[in-house]
């Protein structure tokens, strides 16, 4: 038995000292990375200001001066969680920038800080996760990387051509609709609060918004120095407050999900670890997928099918 896990060690080690070598076989050079940044940030500086005037040329600098630590931050978050906040980190440059801008402006300059900052924390946490995938695929780094600048170029196109299909087949923004675009109307109210302050806020919110930090802070510390077996029971601070973020269907979709990689390593562990990660993969990609000939055919006034859409019913 002692020998059987002996050998078990030693083959993963060698699996790991294989995907070191693959993974760090074709480097990403240096200046490239830094004259790629520089130039995105030229364009930029000299592009957004057009397009949004209120957002002057220097504020833009400042937004990509500041955009590579919140990228680490976000990118080491991602990795250990798996959850991407990008929209979180944007926050800061819309309430820094539409302060500093004021009534005069300040929510447009505010969201369109907030974007530039998203689009590049957002970035580098997906290439991040590329870069992961790579490791754990025995895939080159650099192929990853290019693989990322292809993708980036597509969705240059395809995003546009996305949105122009949305705002085509449906009422965006309409608050009786089914695509009401509630961020859209919490990130201008933030851009707002940016300009007027707190004292737009309601009564006690900053106090219980204080309050939940410091629990969050206390659980945090908590599960850390206790002992694991009464460590696992602590609930994780930021699990119980995604729902509330992004809402309840993403819970009950982690608890499906939960609960069915709990069946299957009781079944077989072996198959649970090598292919839950892939499967969960399908699973959320198929039900992405589905949105588009959910359009398409609202495009054409067919109500879609069951299977597709599920909406509120007609009875009183």
């Amino acid at each position: 038995m002692c020998h059987l896990a002996d050998s078990e060690t030693s083959k993963l080690l060698l699996e790991q000292r294989k995907r070191d070598e693959v993974f760090l076989k074709d480097r990403i050079p240096t200046w490239l990375v830094a004259a790629g940044y520089v130039g995105l940030a030229a364009i930029s500086t000299a592009v957004i200001p057009v397009i949004f005037p209120p957002l002057k040329w220097y504020l833009v600098l400042c937004s990509y001066i500041i955009a590579p630590a919140l990228a680490f931050c976000n990118s080491y978050g991602t990795g250990l969680t798996d959850w991407n906040l990008t929209s979180t980190y944007g926050k800061i440059g819309l309430f820094i920038i539409a302060s500093l801008v004021g009534s005069d402006g300040g929510v447009v300059a505010g969201l369109a800080a907030s974007g530039v900052m998203m689009s590049i924390v957002s970035t580098a946490a997906d290439l991040m996760q590329d870069f992961k995938t790579g490791y754990l695929t025995l895939s080159s780094a650099k192929s990853m990387f290019v693989s990322q600048l292809v993708g980036t170029a597509m969705g240059c196109v395809i995003a546009p051509l996305t949105f122009w299909l949305f705002w085509s087949a449906f009422d965006i923004g309409d608050p009786d609709g089914p695509y009401k675009a509630p961020y859209a109307v919490i990130f201008r109210e933030m851009a707002i609060l940016g300009i007027e302050g707190f004292s737009e806020l309601p009564e006690h919110c900053l106090a219980l918004c204080c309050g939940f930090f410091v629990a969050a802070l206390v659980i945090n510390l908590l599960r850390d120095v206790t002992p694991k077996k009464i460590s696992q029971f602590i609930p994780i601070p930021m699990a119980m407050a995604v729902p509330f973020y992004i809402g309840a269907y993403f819970a009950i979709d982690m608890f499906v999900g939960t609960v069915i990689l709990f069946v299957w390593e009781r079944i077989n562990r072996k198959d649970a670890e090598d292919y839950s990660g892939a499967v969960a993969s399908g699973l959320i990609c198929g039900d992405g997928i589905w949105t588009i000939p959910s359009a398409i055919l609202a495009i054409f006034r067919i109500n879609p099918p069951i299977c597709m859409y599920f909406g509120p019913s007609l009875s009183g």
